[in-house]
């Protein structure tokens, strides 16, 4: 099935990154009084350096990866609102897991706003910790990490 696959975007995606993005984070600016930091990424210099993945066809949902020497960071993982409940997001945390192994990282490292509290409901069921809770200008954000040893 062609929505299970999880490929490197290209710049064909660009459109579908930035759409998947929007409808998966626009909730969540009544919320937190500001506009998601991912809603106003450069997507397609993110899609440019390789750095998003995505699956579906159409795009239903993506992640966006930055590799460091000691750890795997999620910057971003959105589903469009339509493909909730099919497991997606599921199999794209797979894929983070499963691309730090493969990069030789002992681990995955992320945030989330604290206002944002279904992904603290998530995040800890795939293994993630609470490393601490930091103010960064209007964002109030939840640090977590995954040990992959």
């Amino acid at each position: 099935m062609a929505d299970e696959e999880i490929r490197r975007a290209g710049a064909a995606d660009t459109a579908a990154v930035k759409a998947v993005t929007d409808a998966a984070y626009h909730h969540y600016i009544e919320r937190i009084g500001v506009v998601p930091v991912p809603m106003e990424a450069d997507h397609a210099a993110n899609v440019a350096a390789g750095k998003v993945f995505v699956t579906g066809d159409p795009v239903i949902g993506l992640v966006v990866l930055e590799e460091h020497d000691d750890h795997l960071f999620l910057d971003s993982v959105a589903v469009h609102p339509d493909a909730h409940g099919r497991g997606v997001g599921r199999r794209l945390l797979e894929f983070v897991e499963t691309r730090a192994r493969a990069l030789g990282l002992p681990e995955i490292r992320l945030y989330t706003n604290a206002k944002m509290w279904e992904n603290q409901r998530i995040y800890p069921k795939f293994g993630y910790e609470v490393l601490e809770r930091r103010a960064d200008g209007p964002y109030d954000r939840l640090h977590y990490r995954k040990r992959l040893d």
